[in-house]
């Protein structure tokens, strides 16, 4: 039987068009998921929805409120495709309902809401899952596979180093100015594993604490936000993780390394956005991404590639990844998102990241952020 879904904020008018371009090409072509119910800040705005979007009106049912639409008992699975500070209103109930529920990264705006969603998801029982799809991303994938392999030996040190996550290093549109207050990069621990606390060393740099606001009607710089100096991602932060210790296993030598750089804003022209190395006793692996930095979305409008050397011959080969026939039907945006949406409604929790689990991330980032003197 198909999963009966539900997506709040399905929206032309919408901020963000995760719901339109990420999300709804998987639902509406796979057989896993009946599209059943559409719910936007108003009834109208719901039914305008189902008609501009082409579905069908005698089986979606609209909702104006997220109370409504957690009281649909036909209900299985919810898209909370909202903003990032509309992710607690809008999930919240579903999860009380105990429907599986899927967000997108970050969590919430602040850990008293994580804490909230996930003391929610225990009671209730609802499967909740997060999307921090880069990590089951098949470059990632392929890199895990390796790692796990032993075939390079045991790994020594990684290191990353990002640009990106907005197309301008101080200007913002309106309704993304609260992107200057949350932004990771997570799936490189999700491969060589959490870095141990007390180990790591974090640096931040805040270029530019005033960000300009551009209005998209008419291209012009209607306010300026002030971003606070403590507990924020700027839309021009430059941030670097040292850490000396990941924990040792089978496949990570003792006291291997971590270190990461991260600059928001725009990149140098000509470098990619995102470049990680892992260099292991017998050898190194690189992956190299043009054109994004957390391997879902479009970051794969230029080819995302991967590679390795060995240490003793200094030859370099390619590493092929592929993606699955279900995921090369669907646009490179609703991709890695669709697989775990797949996941989630089939119950596999292997295969998506868990709220519980999303939840240890944003309590390590904000102790990172945390150490962001507040004098800046």
């Amino acid at each position: 039987m198909p999963a009966c879904t539900a997506i709040i904020d399905l929206s032309s008018c919408a901020t963000t068009s995760l719901a339109a371009n990420a999300h709804l090409p998987g639902l509406r072509r796979s057989s896993r998921f009946q599209i059943a119910a559409l719910c936007n800040r108003s009834l109208s705005a719901a039914e305008a929805a189902i008609e501009e979007y082409q579905l069908d009106a005698t089986s979606v049912t609209p909702y104006g409120s997220s109370a409504d639409l957690a009281g649909d008992r036909t209900i299985d699975l919810v898209l909370c495709s909202t903003r990032v500070d509309r992710h607690y209103e809008t999930a919240l109930p579903m999860i009380h309902a105990g429907k599986s529920t899927y967000f997108e990264w970050p969590i919430a705006s602040n850990l008293t809401h994580v804490d909230e969603l996930l003391a929610a998801a225990c009671s209730s029982g609802a499967r909740v899952a997060v999307g921090l799809q880069s990590h089951f991303a098949p470059p990632v994938r392929r890199i895990r596979a390796l790692l796990q392999s032993g075939s390079l030996g045991r790994l020594l040190n990684t290191e990353v180093r990002a640009f990106g996550g907005t197309l301008d290093r101080e200007i913002l549109p309106p309704g993304l100015a609260y992107y200057a207050q949350r932004g990771v990069i997570d799936f490189v621990q999700s491969v060589v594993g959490d870095v141990i606390p007390e180990t790591d060393h974090i640096q931040f740099q805040l270029q530019r604490p005033s960000i300009r606001v551009r209005e998209p009607s008419t291209q012009g710089l209607s306010w300026r936000l002030c971003v606070p100096m403590s507990r924020t991602w700027s839309a021009s932060m430059v941030i670097g993780v040292a850490a000396r210790h990941l924990p040792e296993s089978a496949h990570v030598a003792p006291q291997a390394s971590l270190v990461a750089f991260f600059s928001r804003g725009q990149f140098f022209p000509g470098d990619p956005q995102l470049i990680w190395t892992l260099t292991f006793e017998q050898g190194a692996i690189r992956l190299v991404s043009p054109s994004g930095i957390v391997l879902g979305a479009n970051t794969y409008a230029e080819p995302v590639t991967t590679s390795f050397q060995r240490v003793h011959t200094g030859e370099v080969e390619s590493v092929p990844w592929t993606w699955s026939s279900e995921q090369e039907a669907l646009p490179f945006s609703a991709r890695s998102v669709y697989s775990c949406l797949a996941s989630l409604a089939e119950g596999v929790s292997n295969a998506y990241v868990s709220l519980e689990q999303a939840a240890a991330r944003a309590r390590r980032l904000a102790r990172w952020l945390d150490s962001f003197p507040a004098h800046w």
